[in-house]
């Protein structure tokens, strides 16, 4: 007896080094709750973009089709342009014409004008000076009776008319060097970049009868065809981004202490279990909700869980939407938290 006792004690010693060794307690729960693998299920969530243009108009080209794998800024569609190269035209022609105008605001009066109105003055003096002398005569020669009340009535008039015509010369050679008003040019400044406005929005306009893709991406529907005409709330195109790419999943509150964002994680799906997708948790919902139906673990069912989303850092063409996946956290070490 005595010698069949350390038998069964070195038999028992090696059954626990075995089960220790294959991993018997992890699998029966032995090992704390920190040790254990910890996997939650979700599902691919992919993002979805409603192309359509900002104006308006007929669809003159298609470039794209449903399965289409486009680059950002492919041209997907083009309307019809001609009614925005009209407007583009217009708009050029008025801002020309109001530039002119400011240039000539800033630039005064030419040379030739400021003679020419000189020239008008000295005209005026002239003709001043000539009213007075009739003026005189006549005044002199009345009082003999020379000339009549009348005459010299005409005279008066004549030299007043004089003078006004040379005040009215003066003043309008004043004006012609004093430049042009401050508030002119202002106006006429405010109403070229107001003509400047007008045109870059019709530029813009014209920019827009082009349909380009704002993302990388594939054509998931082609809603509409040549000759369609458009308004800026139509969808032409349905383009599903090649990323970013999420999974959407979830976790019950005794597990929240278990992850945290930035934390990497093992994405694999049903297809491939073998080649798992590198993840980072990017957003931990600070709301409870009950437990969706898409989630089958019978013991989270009835729940209140924090929904999770994972960030596929290089996801790749196999990756769909929708699609069932397991998301695998790194499991702690003995010594680790």
């Amino acid at each position: 007896m005595k010698r069949v006792l350390p038998l069964v004690i070195l038999l028992l010693v090696a059954a626990g080094a075995a089960a220790c060794w294959y991993g018997l307690p992890e699998k029966l729960g032995w090992w704390p709750e920190a040790r254990r693998e910890f996997v939650l299920y979700g599902n691919v969530d992919i993002r979805q973009v409603s192309l359509g243009f900002r104006v308006s108009g007929r669809l003159a080209e298609l470039h794209a089709d449903e399965g289409d794998v486009v680059k950002t800024g492919t041209v997907l569609a083009k309307l019809d342009a001609a009614p925005y190269e009209f407007a583009v035209r217009s708009g050029e022609a008025n801002v020309a014409a109001l530039q002119a105008t400011l240039d000539k605001l800033k630039a005064g009066p030419r040379p030739t004008e400021i003679a020419q109105a000189r020239a008008a003055y000295d005209e005026s003096v002239a003709d001043l000076r000539n009213a007075n002398l009739a003026y005189d005569r006549a005044r002199q020669l009345r009082p003999q009776g020379t000339i009549s009340e009348a005459s010299l009535d005409q005279a008066t008039a004549a030299r007043a008319m004089a003078a006004a015509r040379s005040d009215s010369a003066n003043e309008a050679l004043k004006l012609l060097l004093e430049g042009s008003r401050v508030e002119d040019i202002d106006a006429a400044d405010a109403q070229l970049k107001a003509a400047q406005a007008t045109l870059a929005s019709a530029r813009t306009s014209l920019e827009d009868t082009q349909l380009r893709a704002p993302n990388d991406g594939v054509i998931l529907s082609r809603v509409r065809e040549n000759g369609a005409i458009v308004s800026p709330a139509d969808t032409v195109f349905v383009l599903s981004l090649t990323e970013p790419v999420w999974v959407r999943t979830y976790v019950a509150e005794p597990d929240l202490g278990r992850i945290h964002p930035g934390m990497k994680v093992a994405v694999t799906s049903d297809t491939a279990p073998d080649k798992p997708y590198e993840g980072t948790i990017g957003f931990i919902s600070p709301v409870a909700e009950f437990t969706p139906k898409s989630v089958e673990t019978p013991e989270l069912r009835t729940d209140l869980v924090y929904r999770l989303r994972i960030v596929i850092d290089k996801p790749g063409l196999d990756l769909r939407q929708g699609m069932p996946v397991t998301v695998r956290f790194p499991t702690p070490t003995a010594g680790g938290q």
